[in-house]
Parts: C-alpha cells; sequence; structure tokens
C-alpha cells in the first residue's frame, strides 16, 4: 500500500508555507517527484508571484519555491535542492553571476542547474553567465519560452534566446581562426563523439542526435556523457562554446542581402 505525504518547507520570507507533494511507499522510501522541482528568484514580489502563477497550470513543472535576493537563493537551493533555478539578472543582494556559479560549484547545493533571465542583452551579460555555468539565458522572454527552457534545462539541454545564441556565434565567428589545430583534449574524441558534438553545437537534443543516427536516446545520452568528461566542461553550453573555438563547427555565415 502507498501513502502520500505532504510536507512543508519554511518560506525565508516570511509568507506561509508551501506543500510539496511526496508519494512515501510502504518501505518509507520517498519516491523521485515526477515533475521538475524549479525555484524562482527574482527581485520584484509581483514578478514573482506573476511567474509562480503562469508556471502553475504547467502540469510538468512545479515551483517549490521564490527568493528575494541572493542570499535566500543560495539558502533555498542547498536545502531543497531544486531541479532548475531561475534567476534574474537583477537580483538584489548579491551579484546573479557569482551566485550561479556558487549554486554550481558548492556540493549542497546539488545537481541544481540555472536558468537566467535578463532584461539586457548586452553580449558581456551574456558571456559572463555562460562563463558561470549557466545552461540557459533568456533576454525578456514570454510564459511558453520559460516553460519549454525549464524542460530544456531539466534534461541538460542548452536554452538560449535566439538574440543570446546570435551574439554568441558572432562572437566566437569574430575571433581569429585558431592556428594551434584542436584541443588537445578533442584529440581523445572519438570519431563518433565528434559527430554527436557537432549535432549538439547545432542545436539538437539527445532525441533528436538519437533519430539523426538511428540510436537510442541512451546511447546518445551516453556519447553527451562522455564527451562532457573528456573535455572537462560542465554543460552543453560550453561544449558548443568549444566546437565553434576549435573549429569543429564553423558558424554560418548570413545570405548576401542587395
Amino acid at each position: 500500500m502507498s501513502l502520500t505525504r505532504h510536507a512543508t518547507t519554511q518560506r525565508l520570507d516570511g509568507n506561509l508555507p508551501v506543500p510539496t507533494l511526496r508519494v512515501v511507499d510502504g518501505a518509507g522510501d520517498l519516491r523521485p517527484r515526477e515533475t521538475t522541482a524549479v525555484l524562482i528568484a527574482h527581485g520584484d514580489k509581483l514578478a514573482r508571484a506573476g511567474m509562480r502563477a503562469l508556471l502553475e497550470p504547467e502540469a510538468d513543472i512545479d515551483v517549490i519555491e521564490t527568493a528575494a535576493d541572493g542570499e535566500q537563493v543560495l539558502a533555498l537551493a542547498r536545502a531543497l535542492h531544486p531541479d532548475v533555478a531561475i534567476i534574474d539578472m537583477a537580483l538584489p543582494g548579491a551579484d546573479a553571476v557569482e551566485v550561479t556559479r556558487r549554486i554550481l560549484t558548492e556540493p549542497a547545493c546539488g545537481s541544481t542547474r540555472v536558468l537566467l533571465l535578463s532584461a539586457s542583452g548586452e553580449d558581456r551579460v551574456v558571456f559572463a553567465a555562460l562563463r558561470a555555468g549557466a545552461i540557459g539565458f533568456l533576454h525578456d522572454p514570454d510564459l511558453g519560452e520559460v516553460a519549454s527552457a525549464i524542460r530544456a534545462v531539466a534534461r541538460g539541454a542548452a536554452a538560449l534566446s535566439p538574440g543570446v545564441a546570435r551574439c554568441l556565434i558572432e562572437e566566437i565567428a569574430a575571433q581569429p581562426s585558431p592556428d594551434r589545430g584542436a584541443p588537445e583534449q578533442l584529440e581523445e574524441l572519438t570519431p563518433r563523439e565528434r559527430e554527436v558534438m557537432a549535432l549538439v553545437a547545432s542545436g539538437l537534443s539527445n532525441d533528436e542526435i538519437a533519430d539523426r543516427l538511428v540510436v537510442s536516446r541512451a546511447t546518445a545520452k551516453t556519447h553527451v556523457g562522455r564527451i562532457l568528461g573528456k573535455l572537462s566542461v560542465r554543460n552543453r553550453a560550453e561544449m558548443v562554446t568549444l566546437a565553434y573555438e576549435s573549429g569543429l563547427v564553423r558558424p554560418r555565415q548570413p545570405a548576401p542581402t542587395d
């Protein structure tokens, strides 16, 4: 026989606790949550409430808590281990890039992935966020973009607004072509792993890579994991950057205009 247990977490902003559903089997073991657990960090109270309300109808997304500043989001990430932390770049109390770096490097924060939101699409902001390890960066997104990005980030895929992806590619394309050849780590990749890396850099998900190569999703995921390990990069966004910087793939040149 199985039982359900409602556990509550103490909110740091002083509001009422939020119930979190857990399913417990007869042996007392907690079953994994079937939804993606999300922590929202935004300095504006109305923005936090609005984003939470807009995401509430999404059956596969569970907003488990919100934070008003950098210290709160760090404390909640350590305590709750959300799957995805959505952090606004204008978060008060601490630099959002530094908060991102700490969430991704502190063992106490678990395996939380970070999706950053910003009203600014400036290159320096984007690059700082990606260097800190954020796997997603959205510039002025709508609800549909946020929900889709949460799902992508939760499964380990990069989520970038079109303008953000374009400025990243343009920056890499503007750099001089490396004359030192491929990085030493790339030499450790098998031909199949290089092919998978190029497909990741093209924006394909694990499912799409599996379809393209006519292999199982598990096999595609294994290839991606091995590539990350061999290259010593933390996520797909860093893998994509290295793919372009190394010359493994090259940015598409814009079509000439009249």
